[in-house]
């Protein structure tokens, strides 16, 4: 394993890290933040990794061969628990916290460290939420919990406050395609990844490693273009057939809200780099009919769709005011 351990990025984190481990200044918990497909789960393996490693390449650097490093990798080590909602956009339940705090009073088997690590802890209800924050109070000397999140600001404050919080940024969209092109992906496609991924290496490999991503961020904006020139039967129909699966109606705003961002951008000719790359011309087209307001109107729209949704707003409903404010260019 490399000093930034196989990482992409992020090496200022790393570094971080890496002197908590080296001068046995490891905090009890972690936070680390920023947008789903950055790499933070990732991140946080690495550190169980380098806090159990043993036989390390170097002072803090892991080897990623030994049987902890290889365990923690596959997150079937017996020191290491794995806490998330059932499905993304799910619900984390205080059980499976109050399962956590029970683990926690034995020692580890076979490392260091005991290591919490809790995916995407804005899913947590409020009485999962409340549970943790007495586990961070009474976390013994042997764990280290850490915690992912795509903003602090979703979480108690007292729960980040007991936190060393580590904010992560997205790459440039250049340094991401290097780095695929450096991995054996060809120039093209390695650009429009990186561009879809908006500088997130962990969300890039995912799409190239999917047999299906690609494939249906394609269909949903073939279906946008569709539904622009829809009639209201026409998106009352797949408004039906879209809300009946909450997280196909997440991941379809999600890319339709990435394409009108897009087009808000060349509304307001900005220089920023498109994330759809390869819907130039008809981005261009659609945004040539525009003016600014209306596009904002459009974007946030989109992001209000999917801030309801976390509120468990009616699908059906939801997907049907969204289609009908779609305009018609």
């Amino acid at each position: 394993m490399d000093n930034n351990w196989n990482l992409v990025g992020h090496e200022w984190a790393v570094d971080m890290l890496k002197k908590h481990v080296i001068h046995d200044t490891t905090r009890h918990a972690y936070l680390f933040a920023g947008p789903p497909g950055l790499g933070r789960r990732t991140l946080a393996l690495r550190f169980a990794q380098a806090l159990n490693c043993q036989t390390p390449i170097d002072a803090g650097i892991p080897c990623g061969e030994c049987r902890n490093c290889k365990q923690i990798a596959s997150m079937q080590h017996p020191d290491l628990t794995v806490i998330q909602a059932d499905n993304e956009g799910g619900t984390l339940k205080v059980d499976q916290i109050r399962d956590v705090r029970k683990s926690l009073t034995y020692k580890p088997y076979q490392s260091k460290y005991r290591v919490a690590l809790f995916l995407r802890f804005h899913e947590a209800n409020d009485s999962a939420a409340n549970a943790l924050l007495k586990t961070l109070e009474e976390a013994p000397s042997y764990a280290v919990l850490i915690l992912t999140t795509d903003n602090p600001e979703q979480l108690l404050p007292t729960i980040v406050s007991r936190c060393e919080v580590i904010r992560l940024r997205s790459l440039k969209v250049g340094e991401v395609q290097h780095a695929l092109e450096e991995r054996g992906f060809e120039t093209s496609q390695s650009k429009l990844i990186a561009h879809i991924s908006g500088g997130r290496f962990g969300y890039a490999r995912r799409l190239l490693e999917s047999e299906t991503m690609l494939g249906a961020r394609e269909e949903r904006l073939n279906d946008l273009q569709t539904l622009m020139s829809a009639s209201r039967v026409e998106k009352f129909s797949y408004a039906d057939k879209l809300s009946k699966d909450k997280d196909t109606m997440r991941q379809a705003i999600l890319i339709w809200l990435s394409y009108w961002r897009d087009v808000m951008l060349r509304t307001a000719q900005a220089e920023t780099p498109l994330v759809n790359v390869d819907r130039n011309l008809e981005i261009e087209d659609v945004a040539a009919r525009m003016d600014l307001p209306s596009a904002r109107r459009v974007v946030s729209g989109f992001e209000e769709a999917l801030e309801k949704m976390e509120r468990n707003v009616n699908s059906r409903m939801l997907a049907e005011v969204l289609l009908l404010a779609l305009p018609k260019v």
